[in-house]
């Protein structure tokens, strides 16, 4: 039998497009070219009966069966999203068309949501044309260099959960990477504590460090189209100042992404975003985050 082409490798993450697995993130264990099919970790399981052999006590056991070519689409393993092609598995394209493919995708679903389409300014063009001249007149800054500007945002995850099931890391990390647009980095423990089943340097959450563009994108969607669908909003709450200029909301539900499809999520999860500034002052601060459209309660 003749071996199919594709451009999928061993080690690759993917997600399933169709079946009854539709949905399923999964690391590609092996790829079986003579007959289209690859063997996925977490998808596809089967029991079959087996016979007590040596290492094995036999009886139902659990396995991942294979799974067609044509039902898998490659994750983009920079950008963390799905490639956006639903090209056929056989076709003889390159790799790196596919990840181009996925990067263009993204460009232009950032640009339509952020873009002048929907009627938005970035939050970059918005701090260049309006809160740096009130900025200025509020607290006198001789020098432009000494304006406070937006330095980094920090998002955080913390799942308890983690401690007895390990796999909910994957989960969440994948849905960070969708909401940030970057891949996160697994925290893990620092100490240990015996009342909670905690060791040292297991891992219990992800976090992502965004800046320049990508922190502007994430703002301004965090401020434009997230905040907005929390439910029963009345304004953020200004407790959330360290005194040091920087300022940290915490979300209840990651599902106000508008990335996030409720319908795939296993566990709504919370986290915490840190915007850290070059303010010296909290009042700086706040009337920087206010100028640029943070709807704080009045």
């Amino acid at each position: 039998m003749k071996s199919v082409k594709t451009y999928l490798r061993k080690h690759d993450r993917v997600s399933v497009i169709a079946g009854r697995d539709k949905g399923k993130v999964g690391k590609i264990n092996a790829i079986l070219k003579k007959k289209g099919r690859a063997l996925v970790e977490g998808v596809n399981i089967v029991k079959r009966h087996t016979k007590p052999g040596p290492g094995t006590s036999g009886g139902i056991l659990e396995k991942e069966s294979s799974i067609h070519l044509s039902n898998l689409m490659l994750i983009c393993p920079k950008l963390q999203i799905l490639s956006g092609s639903r090209k056929r598995y056989w076709k003889t394209v390159t790799r790196s068309v596919f990840v181009r493919n996925a990067e263009r995708s993204f460009q232009r679903k950032r640009s339509s949501l952020h873009g002048e389409s929907v009627g938005m300014d970035l939050i970059g063009e918005k701090y260049k044309k309006t809160a740096i001249p009130k900025l200025q007149e509020k607290f006198g800054y001789k020098n432009i260099h000494q304006v406070p500007r937006l330095k980094k945002v920090v998002l955080n995850m913390g799942l308890g959960e983690a401690i007895q099931n390990a796999k909910i890391l994957d989960s969440a990390a994948n849905e960070m990477g969708l909401i940030a647009g970057q891949k996160p980095v697994i925290t893990r423990a620092k100490k240990s504590i015996a009342a909670f089943k905690l060791r040292e340097g297991m891992p219990i959450g992800c976090r992502v460090t965004l800046r320049r563009k990508k922190m502007d994108d994430f703002l301004t969607k965090l401020i434009n189209v997230a905040i907005p669908r929390i439910r029963d909003f009345r304004g953020i709450s200004l407790k959330g100042f360290d005194g040091r200029g920087n300022f940290t909301l915490g979300i209840r539900e990651h599902i106000i992404f508008p990335e996030i499809d409720y319908d795939k999520v296993d566990k709504i999860k919370g986290m915490n975003v840190t915007i850290v500034t070059t303010a010296d002052t909290d009042e700086e601060a706040r009337y920087l985050l206010r100028l640029l459209g943070m709807p704080f309660r009045r």
